[in-house]
């Protein structure tokens, strides 16, 4: 069971927004909101609803996990404009800045060291304060 069943595509986004929000921090989700154009606003109603909403609210994994597993496919997949924003919501589900080390070298060995080094660099500049 996850918690967005029987949940009308409203309160699915409710939902979501919340999630979000406490994931993200209000700032970023802010800032995304005030920057919704009429182009991109049909996508952010489809995030805030599917990935916030059904993916992050389900009961399977708990946030920690949730983050790790971000991580691990931004990193594999070379998603770096992403990872600056997860590497944040990691460190606000709990994990600690030698955790996410521990998932940048895991990373390595399956997703390549350059994407790792990439990693490492995104990682220092966007916790900086941290360190």
């Amino acid at each position: 069971m996850t918690t967005n069943e029987g949940l009308s595509d409203a309160e699915r986004w409710e939902q979501g927004m919340t999630v979000r929000r406490q994931v993200l921090g209000d700032e970023h989700v802010d800032d995304s909101i005030a920057n919704t154009t009429d182009f991109t606003a049909d996508f952010q109603d489809f995030i805030t609803r599917v990935a916030w909403g059904d993916l992050w609210s389900r009961h399977g994994l708990d946030r920690r996990s949730r983050s790790i597993a971000v991580i691990t496919s931004l990193i594999a997949h070379g998603h770096h404009e992403e990872l600056a924003m997860h590497f944040r919501a990691a460190m606000r589900n709990g994990l600690t800045v030698e955790e996410i080390k521990e998932v940048i070298i895991q990373s390595a060995v399956y997703s390549g060291v350059p994407a790792a080094n990439t990693a490492f660099r995104v990682a220092s500049e966007a916790l900086a304060d941290e360190f």
